[in-house]
């Protein structure tokens, strides 16, 4: 097995070195199989800066699949060894396997935006699985000091800003998808300090930048997040607090006010105030 590993460093070392292309009798098959299996390798060399850059080239840049072998690596993703590998568990290594799959499934999104290969049955799968994993994942760590990367809610979210982008996500799977973001925010457990708001802000940006949900729905969904007002009174409400206001303010801050519409500016001022116990004093001493 070590020896098996230890082949497939060399040969993608090389590959990357000639510009991930092949040489004269080897074909992408011959990899694939081993890529998908230390995907999630602990050491960061193998999974972040061999296995993954090889897939974008692949998938995106020299497009070698054919729609059949896409939807097979797909299937293979979407399996209990690769998104969902100790979906439950925390701080352990399995991490790294469901985090770098979340990242090739967003490859893979993207390449169906540009080249449809799904059906609808088979989107409808991908769109359940990404969410799944999403709502049920619970490491949520962001850098692992003996590791890396693991960058689980920003990954996810990089997956998923791929998905609201399908012509198949109507209004019902937008909805789905900023419940689902809601929900990592407001995970009770974890404050994210790795930038992971502003990859899950990226998100909500893409909707309102095209179009792809009515602002109001939009502004409804930002005053819910400062439901709970300010002064949480115990750590998991305070976790959900913080981490709603900093991605209020990612958002916020994004980009011109005008992009917003009056409704949604409104919303996330209004949410930013509730949720900031600070500028609220503030301006109340103003007064």
């Amino acid at each position: 097995m070590k020896k098996t590993r230890t082949q497939l460093l060399n040969d993608l070392q090389r590959i990357k070195a000639e510009q991930y292309k092949l040489r004269e009798g080897e074909e992408v098959r011959d990899f694939i199989c081993l890529m998908l299996e230390y995907i999630g390798d602990p050491q960061p060399e193998l999974r972040d800066e061999l296995i993954y850059p090889t897939f974008y080239e692949w998938i995106l840049e020299q497009r070698l699949f054919s729609s059949d072998e896409l939807r097979g690596i797909l299937a293979v993703l979407l399996d209990e060894r690769h998104l969902f590998h100790g979906i439950g568990g925390q701080e352990d290594d399995t991490v790294f396997t469901r985090t770098f799959t979340a990242l090739v499934i967003g490859l893979m999104i993207h390449r169906h935006r540009e080249q449809p290969f799904l059906d609808a049955a088979g989107f409808q799968q991908l769109k359940s699985a990404l969410l799944r994993y999403y709502t049920e994942k619970k490491d949520l760590r962001g850098y692992v000091e003996k590791g890396g990367w693991a960058h689980s809610a920003a990954h996810g979210a990089d997956a998923i800003d791929e998905l609201v982008q399908c012509q198949e996500s109507g209004e019902t799977v937008q909805l789905e998808v900023l419940e689902a973001v809601r929900d990592m925010l407001q995970n009770g457990v974890y404050i994210f300090r790795e930038e992971e708001d502003e990859r899950m802000a990226t998100i909500v940006d893409t909707m309102i930048l095209c179009n792809l949900l009515a602002r109001e729905r939009i502004a409804e969904w930002v005053s819910s997040l400062a439901a709970s007002g300010s002064q949480p009174g115990n750590r998991s409400l305070y976790i959900n607090w913080i981490n709603s206001k900093n991605f209020v303010r990612a958002l916020y801050f994004r980009r011109e006010r005008e992009y917003f519409g009056k409704e949604l500016q409104e919303a996330l001022i209004a949410a930013e105030l509730k949720m900031n116990e600070f500028t609220a004093k503030t301006i109340l001493s103003v007064q």
